[in-house]
């Protein structure tokens, strides 16, 4: 796999290496003629492409956010869905936490879909991703979704994955505002080996790409000879894992196999042949031969942490002492782990294998699996498997041909379509239990342990391939190259009945006299103050990990269940990363609501009165208007997870702002501005405070509306003011008025 350290040509279909080319059109001609350009520049309303204003042409979410972001949208005056929504119900799907409030979820989704005009999918019938590529995906059209892996770009959809906030805007019928971002040729040759999937080259590019933000908030674009040579659903399970390079959203060039997709799903008027022009400039290109792809794992914790299988079994020690080493960071030696003791005569046994979601649950793989395992057993001892296909028609046309049969006589478990394995609401593992998935993270304790309980488990990324392998070789690591045997190759059938029969679809049409159903568990947005002159934060959480996760920020799991609850949820806040955080922070947030009852707030939290009587001594009359609350710093917050909570959490209990030297992604950042939180950043190594220190910005509001390029702070200290210099980078007008009125609640309210 090769990285250009330049910009790329692509010439009627090979790369030319920008320094040597002498070409007929200019870079700026060459750089239109991208499939990315081309799709952005018929959703872009600004007039211009360098400020992109987007209008997406379909909507989807699932049930641990549409409740959040209908409820946003109510507050601002929501009438009727103006686009197409799509609301699924896969995560919270299990019903078996909380009491009724799962399913108290799905019934304000499904009275919204009638109230509003959207289309609402009942629990267990499809996840969200592959409803999306089944019935909603649609050559050169834009698909806008509340959940990271919004990746629909093997279909030659752009679509892309946000907080909430982002899809109220829409449906306020507001705008998406980015800069144009750089498009990086991901240039395919060759063909995949045997045994190789699609989670094998995804995660050989994360590996080449995440640490080096090679493609960091731009657009992947898959183009190629090597493409023609991968099935459909073999580009969907790639496409699906470009989320965890960072990148902004993804496309693929489109041929006769994408074409027979959408006629396979009844929808063959949808499909649209995209390619790049005949000479077309990229900003980057990570070039891939297929034919050197072998079956890989992503070990704990991150996908990129990547190595063959047969790397991994011919150095297990060194590979897992080195997991051990990395783990302690993640952890922060709160709990022993270890891996070494899973080591059996040297080869390493898994607890447990999983085929699952978005990335997983595909026709072709669990076919693929299938004819690994059949006439085999994966034994009676700890090792379990699960596969969870996709979408109902997927288990339906898979009851038909006999793959459900083969799976189940080997000892595997097949259950419906649920998301749960991928983000710690399904299969958790016992107790220092190592699982192989093919999903899509295994971020620690994303598989449903609590470190605050003592619990560690941890998973390893892999494809269905060389997991059914595993299972075939009754849980001892095993890659699907040493599977000898033949693929069935399957041919796929699309039974869109039962859609027909349980899927609510309005068809647009909204219906103003329907009731919302609300359980007792859904609670409206908290009032939120705008952004004051002066701005006094307390630090009240320190994180030093190369990079934190946003469910580290606030928990996945059982704490979904709580995702239409603000309270209720924020008390989860940072609880795996900073236990004592939430404490902390409501403790200072007493200060702030007294300043909004008109009461002292000294009188609230005592340990004020010095730090005002400092900031009175060198700033005359920044007391009398000024706001309290608190922050928090990390390196590099929010990878992973479009969840806006991560965000919206800190709002709700006084949070003003987050401090870093970088922002792991741009939906991070958006939602931090779209909760009315200061997206500072600190130049690395430069920390002139620690947890507990009190900063103070003078005249902060004034330099938002300025546009003040550098911002002053201090440290507030018994001997004085430290002085240090923070920065926001670009933001809209729309962000900037959104920070200063407090909210994006606050700033369509008064529109």
């Amino acid at each position: 796999m090769k990285l250009y350290d330049n910009g790329v040509y692509l010439v009627n279909g090979s790369i030319v290496e920008e320094t040597v080319a002498d070409l007929p059109v200019s870079k700026k001609e060459a750089a239109e003629n991208t499939i990315a350009y081309g799709i952005l520049k018929e959703h872009n309303l600004s007039g211009n492409m360098e400020k992109l204003q987007i209008r997406f042409d379909k909507l989807t979410s699932h049930d641990i956010t549409f409740v959040g972001i209908i409820q946003t949208a109510r507050a601002s005056g929501l009438e009727r869905f103006p686009m197409p929504y799509v609301l699924t119900n896969c995560h919270n799907s299990l019903c078996a936490v909380g009491g009724t409030i799962n399913e108290d979820d799905h019934m304000f989704g499904l009275t919204c879909a009638k109230k509003y005009g959207g289309v609402y999918v009942p629990p267990h019938q499809a996840v969200i991703h592959q409803f999306a590529r089944e019935m909603l995906a649609c050559g050169g059209k834009m698909i806008l979704g509340s959940d990271s892996h919004t990746r629909y770009g093997a279909l030659g959809t752009m679509a892309m994955g946000e907080g909430g906030p982002e899809l109220v805007k829409q449906l306020l019928s507001q705008t998406y505002d980015i800069n144009m971002p750089q498009v990086v040729a991901i240039y395919l040759k060759g063909e995949v080996r045997p045994g190789v999937g699609p989670q094998d080259v995804a995660l050989a590019i994360i590996g080449k790409v995440f640490a080096n933000g090679y493609v960091k908030n731009k657009v992947m674009e898959f183009v190629g000879p090597g493409v023609k040579n991968l099935s459909a659903d073999f580009r969907i399970g790639i496409d699906v894992m470009t989320t965890e390079t960072t990148c902004l959203s993804s496309i693929w060039q489109t041929d006769e196999r994408i074409e027979e997709f959408y006629e396979i799903h009844g929808r063959k008027e949808d499909y649209k042949e995209l390619t790049p022009g005949e000479i077309t400039y990229y900003d980057g290109c990570v070039e891939i031969d297929l034919s050197e792809i072998k079956p890989m794992i992503a070990m704990p914790f991150h996908p990129s942490n990547t190595y063959t299988i047969d790397e991994l079994n011919a150095n297990l020690d060194d590979i897992l002492a080195d997991v051990e080493k990395r783990a302690q960071v993640s952890l922060d030696g709160k709990i022993p782990f270890t891996l070494r003791n899973k080591v059996v005569d040297g080869k390493l046994y898994v607890d447990q294998g999983i085929i699952a979601g978005c990335a997983g649950g595909g026709f072709e793989n669990i076919c693929a699996a299938a004819d690994i395992l059949r006439g085999k057993s994966i034994g009676a001892d700890a090792f379990t498997l699960s596969v969870y296909p996709a979408s109902t028609p997927i288990y339906m046309e898979l009851a038909k041909n006999g793959v459900l049969a083969d799976i189940l006589a080997c000892g595997g478990v097949v259950k419906t379509a649920f998301c749960g394995p991928c983000f710690g609401a399904g299969d958790t593992p016992a107790n220092n239990a190592f699982s192989i998935r093919h999903t899509t993270r295994n971020f620690p304790n994303r598989e449903g342990s609590k470190i605050q309980n003592g619990q560690i488990s941890s998973v390893a990324l892999m494809d269905a391939r060389s997991i059914a392998a595993t299972a075939a070789n009754k849980g001892f690591l095993t890659s699907a190259e040493e599977y000898t045997g033949g693929y069935t190759g399957q041919k796929y059938f699309f039974d869109r009945t039962i859609y027909e029969n349980r899927v609510f679809d309005s068809k647009g049409v909204a219906d103003p006299s329907v009731e919302i159903q609300f359980g007792p568990n859904i609670k409206d947005w908290p009032k939120m103050p705008p952004l004051a002159g002066n701005l006094l934060l307390k630090v009240v959480s320190e994180i030093h990990d190369p990079v934190t996760t946003t469910d580290e920020l606030i928990p996945s799991g059982e704490t979904s269940s709580y995702r239409s609850n603000p309270l209720g949820l924020a008390e989860f806040a940072l609880s795996r990363k900073d236990p004592a955080y939430v404490g902390r922070a409501k403790e200072i947030q007493k200060a702030e609501k007294a300043i909004e009852e008109g009461t002292d707030p000294v009188a609230a939290v005592p340990e004020l009165s010095p730090v005002l009587d400092r900031i009175r001594a060198d700033f005359d009359g920044a007391v009398d208007d000024l706001g309290i609350g608190s922050t928090i710093f990390a390196v590099k917050p929010g990878d992973g997870s479009a969840r806006e909570q991560a965000a919206s959490c800190q709002k709700v209990l006084g949070g003003w702002a987050n401090i870093a030297n970088e922002y792991a992604t741009k939906r991070y950042r958006s939602n931090l501005i779209n909760w009315g939180m200061l997206p500072f950043l600190i130049r690395e190594g430069e920390l002139p405070f620690k947890n507990g220190d009190y900063l103070f910005f003078p005249e902060i509001r004034k330099a938002v509306e300025e546009k003040q390029a550098s911002i002053k702070g201090y440290t507030v200290k018994e001997d004085g003011m430290k002085e240090f210099t923070v920065t926001m980078g670009d933001l809209t007008e729309d962000e900037r008025e959104i920070i200063l009125k407090g909210c994006l609640i606050n700033y369509n309210a008064v529109k």
